[in-house]
């Protein structure tokens, strides 16, 4: 009985590892498409957001930015080093200067406090 419990849990850690590897894939595939349609590259940084997973922010070669959510941080980090783009430890100021904001940003983000459209 204890061999039969110990394959059925290693049948699904290798089902839960190829899921990881699956979504680690589909994630590096985005980030690769938004780099090379965002000037060729990207830099990105990771961060930990809960329960809900891993932010990937995205900043490319034109300034435009984007983000993803992985599930795990150990999922982000395999979808980013496949990739191949910078990774930055934290979104500090050189990467942040990198970032180009437009109209919808400012409105969004600062609206309320310059007296733009209030946030409802």
């Amino acid at each position: 009985m204890a061999e039969t419990e110990e394959a059925v849990i290693q049948a699904a850690d290798r089902r839960a590892a190829a899921r990881a590897e699956r979504r680690a894939a589909r994630l590096a595939k985005q980030i690769t498409a938004f780099a090379r349609s965002h000037g060729g590259g990207a830099e990105g940084q990771i961060a930990y957001i809960g329960e809900v997973g891993t932010r990937i922010v995205l900043v490319g070669e034109n300034g435009e930015w984007g983000d993803l959510v992985a599930p795990t941080y150990d999922i982000a980090r395999s979808a980013v080093e496949r990739s191949g783009i910078t990774l930055h430890e934290s979104f500090d100021g050189d990467l942040a200067a990198k970032v180009r904001t437009g109209r919808y940003e400012w409105s969004r983000m600062a609206g309320i406090q310059i007296g733009g459209p209030a946030n409802t």
